[in-house]
Formats: C-alpha cells, structure tokens, sequence
C-alpha cells in the first residue's frame, strides 16, 4: 500500500510539472501573439499604401501590366507558410491540405522549421525554406531573404507565377488566405479619390520601382499574419492541453485520497486485530 501511495503520488508531481511547462509555452504564445496583434494594424496599412500609391499611376485605359499574366502551361510557385514549432495543433496540415491538389506539380517555397518537417513526411521537396523567426520584429528581414529567392527563382526560369498562401487568425479560428503576388494585376489595385499625383518620372518606371516593394509589403504582411495565427494556434492547443492535465491531476488526486483511506483503515483493523489477538492472549 506505501508503494501504491509512492507511485500515486510521483504521477501527480509529474503531471503538476507538465502543467507549469504547459503554462509556460501559452504564456510565451500569447506574449508573441499580443507583440504580432499589435502591428498588424501597421503593416497592412504599409501594404494598402503602396498598392494605393500603384493605382494612382494606372493609367486610365489600365496600362500595361507589370509583368506578362500568367497562362494555364505557366508553372506556379507557391510561396506558403507554416508552423515554425510543434504544439500548434495542425496548423501546418490544415494549411498544406488547403492546396492539395497542387503540390506535386507547383514549385514550393516554405517557411517554417515544424512545417518543412511535415512537408518531408508528405514526401515534398521544396525548391527553398527559411525559418520564421522567433519574434515578430525579425519578420522584415525574413521577408528580405524571401524576395531575393523570389527574384532568383524567376531568373531561373524556376516558375512564371506565384501565389502566397498563409494561415490568419479571424473570429477566434484559424483560416486559410491566398493571394496572387506575381505578376502583379493592376487591376486589382485601387486608387483613393483624388487627382493623379505630379510625377518626374514615366508611370512605367515608377510601377516598376514600386513593384519591388509592393511584394516586399505583401510578403511582410502574409508573414506576419501567419505568425500571429500560429501563437494564436498554439494558445488554443495549450489552453486544451491545461484543462486536460487539471482534470487528470484531479483524477490523481481522488486516486490518492482513496488509497490514503485505505490505507488508514488497513491500519485500524491491523491495531483492531492485534488488540483482539492480545486480549484472547490474556
């Protein structure tokens, strides 16, 4: 029965251990997805500014496009981010089985450590990967690596469009968004009211300048919002995993309350029988 009791009471110790582990990976979560949340709001402004800034220098007939459209024999790149580290829940599946039907005959560039690992295991060989970083100030410089393997795999021939693909977090779930970031389609850039801006320069070259930096904003903006779905993401899984461990713990514990009990009371007959044998002894 001490044994018993030992053992009882080892598990709970460990499953109190994996509960302040667990606390401490959410508390860490929502820390990166609180910085995330709070500059979301000045990225997408960044972005929205520069496609506003594009649109006013279209001309009125549409103008030619940045770069050729796409046709139905181009080959597709998809640029996709996934989880960095585990405990997400399937953060990176639900983004990998969104575009399913497409990994075998597209180019993949990946972000994300945990999410290169998944994509191995559904024997994906993406064309380039990088890491997300730990924190949300170093998403300007991943976003810097990204466009440069952007320009290289285009130089190489390597494909003709690309889409981005991430996961954001909307109405307390996770969702799937993609967008088209090359060639840019001016068409889909809306200009504010207002009179075209005065300009030194050819539309032509100013679209061209800023085009670099239309997808330099767009690729911040997908990886920010990734970034906060997943510590969002993982928040959800860590807050399940903290109820599961409190009602084991509390399953323990009635465990341990009963055989103290029975324990006690092997005591009190053992005392009872010894007492018994004496007085027959007498």
């Amino acid at each position: 029965m001490t044994e018993r009791l030992a053992d009882v009471s080892a598990r709970i110790d460990g499953v109190r251990q994996l509960g302040a582990v667990v606390n401490a990976m959410k508390g860490i979560a929502a820390a990166r997805a609180r910085s995330a949340r709070a500059q979301l709001g000045a990225v997408d402004s960044y972005a929205a500014t520069i496609s506003a800034a594009m649109a006013r220098l279209v001309p009125a007939d549409g103008g030619a496009p940045v770069s050729r459209a796409p046709t139905d024999t181009s080959r597709t790149g998809l640029l996709v981010f996934l989880a960095e580290q585990g405990f997400a829940g399937a953060f990176s599946e639900r983004v990998l089985d969104s575009i399913s039907a497409e990994l075998g005959s597209s180019v993949l560039l990946v972000v994300g450590t945990r999410g290169l690992s998944i994509a191995a295991s559904r024997d994906l060989d993406p064309y380039w990967s990088a890491p997300m970083p730990s924190h949300s100030p170093g998403i300007p410089k991943l976003a810097d690596a990204i466009t440069q393997a952007i320009y290289r795999a285009l130089d190489g021939a390597h494909f003709e469009h690309l889409d981005v693909i991430h996961a954001r977090w909307k109405a307390g779930r996770t969702e799937i968004a993609r967008r088209s970031l090359f060639p840019i389609d001016l068409s889909d850039l809306h200009a504010p009211a207002g009179p075209r801006p005065l300009t030194q320069l050819p539309p032509e070259a100013l679209l061209a300048s800023f085009g670099a930096d239309y997808v330099h904003a767009q690729v911040c903006k997908a990886a920010l919002h990734a970034f906060a779905a997943e510590n969002e993401a993982r928040m959800e899984a860590m807050t399940s995993a903290a109820s599961q461990i409190a009602r084991e713990l509390e399953t323990f514990q009635a465990t341990l309350r009963r055989v103290r009990q029975e324990a006690i009371t092997a005591e009190i007959i053992e005392l009872g029988t010894g007492a018994t044998i004496s007085r027959e002894a007498d």
